[in-house]
């Protein structure tokens, strides 16, 4: 399949041997102890929520890679809408590699399935404005890549990945450089030395330095916590000159208001720290 440019199979291998390790350990001892080694079984996972299903094609990689015997019977594909009731796949194989691989699949599928939900509510909300809805760093440790995948799953777009594909130069950046005029030229300095084609975003905090950045020449500004008339005010100003990007205290109630100030972008920790896991089972089929 394609995947988003940040993950690869080694990356995917990578994440997967880790997160055995961490829940395998010396053996699933529970499995080992009462389940036949050459038992053949059927089971299917459940959909018990309603929403956007997500991390079926990793939950096949990760199937895949512990025993490419299991064969899955595969009725969804990733970013479906889905209710309570329906089954996404059926997986069939030897019972021992069908339980110990059972939790890993269910929490990344729980996880990347609420996200991807969130997401798309997100994006119905600003639906016919002409704001795209982005994720953020505010991410799990470990499990970052897969959650942006989720969000683009779930219809939104993803913000940088990390540190490296990306200049941010946030509040704190500019209060210790001095001015966003000092930093931003820092900024290009650095990028034309290192021989770095990244674009750079400027956060502000009032219209002042909204100015500030635009005189700069800069990519993006971001208007972090602004006021809705405030973000008029800005956006008026700024007249397509740069990309615009709302930022701060983003929440569902707001999110069409905020869209229709004309903004480019609204960056949101929300979809994927608040959204809540889905609830999905992996069930014996008797």
């Amino acid at each position: 399949m394609n995947f988003p440019k940040y993950i690869t199979e080694e990356k995917l291998q990578q994440f997967i041997r880790q997160a055995f390790l961490e829940d395998v350990g010396d053996g699933d001892h529970s499995t080992l102890a009462c389940v036949p080694y050459d038992s053949i079984q059927e089971a299917e996972l459940k959909i018990k929520d309603n929403g956007i299903i997500a991390g079926i094609e990793l939950a096949k990689i990760i199937f895949d890679t512990f025993d490419p015997d299991l064969k899955i019977e595969q009725f969804l594909n990733d970013g479906d809408k889905v209710q309570f009731g329906d089954v996404a796949f059926k997986i069939k194989g030897s019972s021992q590699s069908i339980l110990t691989c059972e939790r890993l699949v269910l929490n990344c599928m729980q996880r990347m399935s609420g996200i991807a939900t969130y997401a798309n509510q997100m994006m119905d909300l600003v639906k016919g404005t002409n704001a795209k809805i982005l994720d953020t760093r505010k991410t799990t440790p470990n499990f970052r890549m897969l959650e942006k995948w989720a969000v683009l799953i779930g219809g939104a777009e993803n913000h940088r990945f990390g540190l490296y594909d990306m200049v941010m130069l946030k509040d704190n950046h500019v209060d210790f450089c001095g001015t966003i005029t000092k930093a931003v030229s820092q900024t290009k300095e650095y990028l034309k030395t290192n021989h770095l084609d990244l674009k750079i975003e400027v956060e502000t905090r009032n219209l002042t330095e909204v100015k500030e950045a635009l005189e700069a020449n800069i990519d993006v500004i971001m208007l972090d916590n602004f006021s809705i008339e405030q973000l008029k005010e800005a956006v008026a100003f700024i007249n397509h000159r740069v990309k615009t990007e709302a930022s701060g205290g983003i929440t569902k109630e707001l999110v069409r208001e905020i869209a229709e100030t004309g903004v480019d972008f609204i960056s949101s920790g929300a979809i994927i720290h608040s959204a809540p896991n889905f609830d999905l089972s992996l069930k014996a089929i008797k």
